[in-house]
């Protein structure tokens, strides 16, 4: 668990430091005239950007396993319940339909 809290923290760093470079990278472009540079500077904005948010989500889906696993944990029966509805549900919508004449 500690493990995982150090890489969400390395990630979320390593965005912020793309996010950095690329505003460096898009001003010394703006500043020199190279478009190149500039938009090489928006794509590491972008992918910083991208690496922090992937870092919050993959934070958010494991709290919410967490929280799945205390309920069936707590409550197996409910738990058996629920899924046998979402099943029967799913079921229903999914299998062929006969043609009626």
């Amino acid at each position: 668990m500690a493990d995982d809290k150090i890489k969400k923290l390395e990630n979320r760093a390593d965005g912020i430091a793309k996010d950095v470079q690329g505003h460096l990278k898009d001003a010394v472009g703006g500043l020199t005239g190279d478009v190149g540079l500039q938009a090489e500077g928006k794509f590491d904005q972008f992918a910083g950007h991208m690496q922090q948010d992937f870092a919050d989500l993959y934070d958010e889906g494991e709290g919410v396993v967490e929280k799945v696993v205390t309920l069936v944990h707590d409550k197996p029966l409910l738990s058996l319940g629920v899924v046998s509805v979402i099943g029967i549900v799913l079921g229903w919508l999914l299998a062929p339909r006969s043609k009626r004449s």
